[in-house]
């Protein structure tokens, strides 16, 4: 799995808006994986892994002695799991940026990550030239989720009940953009095909994320697993 962020990457596809160097830490308790993806990261010109850790509890520990632009984690670690991992960091550094890499692609774990505050969700068969594009679009104020996660957000709002507020239901150009994203389309391509900036894609990904947010948690099957849990 890792040979996908250890081999040569164009990174001549990766748009620079500015000059100034991206600083990630990444969270994932296999070396082989946690090693290739700081080796891609520092090989990649705007990049550079400031913090590479096997548990969450020791990326918070640690974290505060140098703030990372993004935190790229993963779901399934030993101990705390990266989904309340990332909630304990939002709410203690709200400003940082945390991007999931998962293996999982199941609606439940998708949805609590990026309602815990996760600014996007990859899984790990993502591309080395798509992982550092979603680590950009981060940055740059907008949302990173692979094709499949982008179906799992379009199914969620068309096969559940409309949460009570209908503009927590998508627009057609926000239907449209997750269709691109879901047929593979980066920011840019579908910004092309929906006759907008870049700029624009970015905020519709974020009011598709805020609406997403609103009708998980309006969503009957989400209320039911809460009530169990809750016993």
């Amino acid at each position: 799995m890792s040979e996908t962020w250890t081999e040569q990457t164009n990174t001549s596809t990766i748009a620079r808006t500015d000059q100034r160097t991206i600083r990630v830490v990444v969270v994932e308790d296999q070396p082989d994986i946690r090693e290739g993806l700081k080796m891609l990261i520092d090989a990649t010109p705007g990049y550079r892994c400031i913090g590479s850790y096997g548990s969450m509890e020791d990326a918070i520990a640690d974290i505060h002695r140098k703030l990372p632009d993004v935190v790229l984690s993963d779901i399934g670690l030993p101990g705390m799991s990266g989904i309340d991992g990332i909630r304990i960091l939002k709410r203690r550094y709200p400003g940082l940026l945390l991007l999931m890499l998962s293996v999982y692609d199941d609606d439940d774990r998708i949805f609590d990550a990026l309602c815990a505050g996760a600014c996007g969700y990859l899984l790990k068969r993502t591309s080395s030239n798509r992982l550092l594009e979603g680590i950009k679009e981060a940055v740059t104020g907008g949302t990173s989720i692979s094709p499949d996660v982008a179906s799992r957000v379009l199914g969620l709002f068309r096969n559940t009940l409309p949460p009570e507020r209908d503009d927590n239901e998508l627009t057609t150009a926000q239907v449209k953009l997750l269709e691109l994203l879901v047929e593979g389309h980066n920011y840019n391509t579908a910004a092309d095909n929906l006759n907008m900036n870049t700029d624009k894609v970015r905020f519709q990904m974020r009011l598709i994320f805020d609406k997403m947010q609103a009708h998980y948690q309006s969503a009957p099957v989400h209320r039911m697993r809460n009530e169990r849990s809750a016993r």
